[in-house]
């Protein structure tokens, strides 16, 4: 399996996920049609298949365009977005599998939070894992639908993927999120020395890297705790209460 990064837009990724042996590719939220084409020619390789992991226009913008390109794609998207996503052909829910080619299969993963209907691609063989704006490195995606105790179990989910895992997300946020996981830890050596040496593209990161610099999933760490704490009152300090307190920190950080 080969993946190739699509820059959409400002600062989205989509991302080709190409089966070597019979070079088909399926496109990973296709925000907008050119890159993409332009990237199935230049890799020579041909589109059978698109998989959303949620349905915000700038993660299916391109679906429309794409499928009138080449009619018989296979449009993956979960089932509760039947009404959400352009041009689906499959609905999938958690544990649910889909294929590429002959030697690509990746699992379906349910992390509601960000959207109530946000799934990710995992593939086990590689491995990588495909999150769209459930979790970017060093951060997650803001909470538009879902609940606090629904995000924290869906991220803590994909925290406990093999730690080789590597982490395609849907954003370049990777800059700004650091900025944010260092005003909460500001001793986390990892952290900084990733923070030192970032360069752009960010992606892909690692599942064990995460782990190690992602407040978000370190919401039960009493220091993490305790930042939380500092910055507005939790209630219980449960693991959950915790990573929303962080997260609506996030969505208030200006750095």
């Amino acid at each position: 399996m080969r993946i190739v990064p699509i820059p959409c837009l400002s600062d989205n990724y989509a991302y080709l996920v190409v089966c070597e042996k019979t070079h088909k590719a399926a496109v990973v939220d296709p925000s907008e049609p050119e890159p993409v084409l332009a990237a199935v020619e230049r890799e020579g390789v041909t589109l059978t298949a698109i998989w959303n992991t949620h349905h915000h226009w700038d993660h299916t913008g391109g679906n429309e365009a794409l499928v009138a390109k080449v009619p018989d794609l296979e449009v993956i998207g979960h089932v509760s977005d039947e009404s959400r996503i352009p041009k689906w052909t499959r609905l999938v829910k958690e544990g649910d599998v889909v294929t590429l080619g002959d030697e690509v299969s990746a699992a379906i993963i349910f992390n509601p939070g960000h959207t109530t209907g946000a799934i990710s691609f995992y593939v086990q063989s590689y491995p990588a894992v495909f999150t769209g704006d459930t979790l970017f490195l060093a951060g997650c995606g803001r909470m538009f639908e879902g609940t606090v105790p629904m995000f924290h179990e869906s991220l803590s989910k994909l925290a406990a993927l093999p730690a080789d895992t590597q982490v395609y997300c849907g954003h370049e946020y990777t800059a700004s999120n650091f900025k944010f996981a260092a005003a909460v830890e500001p001793d986390n050596a990892v952290l900084a020395k990733l923070r030192d040496n970032l360069t752009e593209p960010s992606i892909p990161g690692t599942i064990g890297v995460e782990r190690e610099t992602n407040p978000f999933l370190r919401s039960a760490l009493p220091h993490v705790v305790a930042a939380a704490k500092a910055h507005e009152t939790v209630t219980d300090a449960s693991p959950a209460d915790v990573f929303g307190a962080l997260r609506r920190w996030k969505d208030n950080f200006r750095g």
